[in-house]
Parts: structure tokens; C-alpha cells; sequence
């Protein structure tokens, strides 16, 4: 079912992850479809729930690489999906490679492995380094691509309509998850992250409604709390504090505690690549 939360926005809920299918109404009955999923019942729901209020799927938007993002469903028809060039990029690798569908099966979480089918799976067109907007004909769409979480991750800011489509940050539900857990990797997660998080609040003060990847839709005032929400959580996990995160705590919403698993996982990655670099770790 589509829920409106901004003028000309609107959002289909996944059940299972809770993932957020963003829906941008444009001209002449055409939308922007962001991040569509996840199984393949959800996704000729969301479909059939388009072609009913007379509206077909203009362009398509992956926010990042990750498999519940770059999903697709025939009925959503043949529209172009975009995603930053780092993000096509990303995948192109992901499915030269033969055994590719074996890979992405293997991640696939058990309760829905067998209601989605992966033939139209990450068939992304990247846009040119650096694009500014997404070539669509609707309201103007800003892409903020930034380091955190994922290769060529990027929020799209609908600054007309006020909205922040966040991908998978911001969320009520999932902590900061970070990119790059090889403890022997180069890169500095937790910083990327943090950069990440400067960029979204460069553009927060006039953004009303924020969409994560997960979780629930927030209102006034929640892009800059959950901003400090997640950088918080950051904080402690780079000087090896426990985190003060409703998200992980024990009064965590049931069903989810699984996600303080994701935290112990991280920090512990973290400690070993303090051990690897021959510096403290947290």
C-alpha cells in the first residue's frame, strides 16, 4: 500500500526488513521508483498500486549497491535505473562474476529466499561522475553521493517537496552500519561514515520528512535528531565506549535485538584493525 508523506511523495513498506520504497510523482503521470522491494509480491503490489491511480514508473533510483536496494520487478516496467557510477560500477563487477547469482542467493535472509526471483537484479545505469540531479522529468532531484555505508552511496534531497530520501542511514531501527569491516583494509569506516553524515546535514535544515532505507518515516526536526543519533553511536564506537542507542539497547524493540549483534560485530572489527595498524584498539 502507498502512503503519502510529503506533497507528490509517497513510500510502500516491506514487511520483513521494514525497507522504504520511495515514490516521487513527476509530470504527465510518471514517477521516480527509489530502491523497490523486496520480494517480488511487495514489488507487483507496489505495481499494481501505481497502475491503479493511473501513474507508470518514469526512472529508477538505487541508492547503493546493496542487494535489497537494486531489486526489480517486470511489471514495474523497462524505465531507466540510475544509480552514482561508483554503485554501477560496484555491481558490473558483482555480475561478471558466473557464479554471481549463487553469491547474492547466499545473502538472501532464509524467510524470503524463495519469494523473490533475481533476473532484473542490479541492472543499473551509472551516471556520470559527479552528476548533480537526476535527468528526470519531474521535480528537481539532487543527488548527495557520499562514502558512508556502501560504494557510491547517495540521499537524494527533493528540495521542492522538503523531503531527505536518506537510503540506508538515518534509520530508527538500524544503527550505523559500516563499509569496509576487513580489519586489514586501508580505509577508515568510521570516518567515511562521519563524512557521510556532514554531507546530509549540509543540506537538513530544510528538509521536513526524512526517508531511511529502514524504518520509520520521520518528521519535522527528526533529520538533524537522527543525525546526532547516529553520529553518537559513531563516536562511541571509534573511542570503544559502549553506545548509549535505544536501537541496541535492552528495551530494543522487539524483534530486533539481532541488530546489537551488528554492533558487537563492528566493534570487535574495529578492534582488530586498531591490532593490525599497531595502534589501540576500541
Amino acid at each position: 500500500m502507498l502512503t503519502h508523506v510529503a506533497d507528490g511523495v509517497l513510500v510502500h513498506r516491506s514487511e520483513l526488513l521494514r525497507n522504504n520504497t520511495v515514490v516521487v510523482q513527476g509530470r504527465s503521470g510518471g514517477v521516480l521508483v527509489v530502491d523497490p522491494g523486496i520480494t517480488d509480491g511487495e514489488m507487483a503490489c507496489l505495481a499494481d498500486d501505481l497502475s491503479a491511480s493511473g501513474r507508470h514508473v518514469a526512472a529508477g533510483f538505487a541508492t547503493h549497491p546493496d542487494w535489497d536496494h537494486v531489486l526489480w520487478h517486470p511489471e514495474l516496467g523497462e524505465a531507466p535505473r540510475y544509480g552514482t557510477a561508483r554503485c554501477a560500477a560496484f555491481l558490473r563487477d558483482l555480475l561478471s562474476d558466473p557464479d554471481w547469482l549463487a553469491r547474492v542467493a547466499e545473502g538472501l535472509p532464509p524467510e524470503i529466499a524463495g519469494e523473490m526471483t533475481l533476473d532484473l537484479f542490479g541492472r543499473i545505469t551509472g551516471l556520470p561522475a559527479g552528476t548533480a540531479e537526476l535527468p528526470w522529468d519531474g521535480p528537481r532531484v539532487r543527488i548527495i553521493e557520499h562514502p558512508a555505508h556502501a560504494p557510491g552511496h547517495a540521499a537524494l534531497l527533493i528540495a521542492e517537496r522538503t523531503v531527505l530520501v536518506a537510503g540506508d542511514m538515518l534509520s530508527d531501527v538500524f544503527i550505523p552500519m559500516l563499509d569496509d569491516p576487513d580489519p586489514h583494509g586501508s580505509a577508515d569506516p568510521v570516518e567515511d561514515y562521519l563524512a557521510g553524515l556532514n554531507l546530509l546535514q549540509a543540506v537538513a535544515d530544510g528538509v521536513e520528512v526524512v526517508i531511511p532505507g529502514h524504518g520509520s518515516v520521520g518528521g519535522p526536526g527528526q533529520v538533524h535528531a537522527r543525525i546526532e543519533l547516529d553520529r553518537a553511536y559513531l563516536h562511541a564506537l571509534r573511542d570503544g565506549r559502549a553506545p548509549d542507542d535505544p536501537r541496541i539497547s535492552t528495551s530494543a524493540e522487539p524483534g530486533w535485538e539481532w541488530v546489537g549483534d551488528i554492533h558487537e560485530g563492528q566493534a570487535q572489527s574495529l578492534a582488530r584493525r586498531g591490532e593490525h595498524r599497531g595502534t589501540p584498539g576500541p
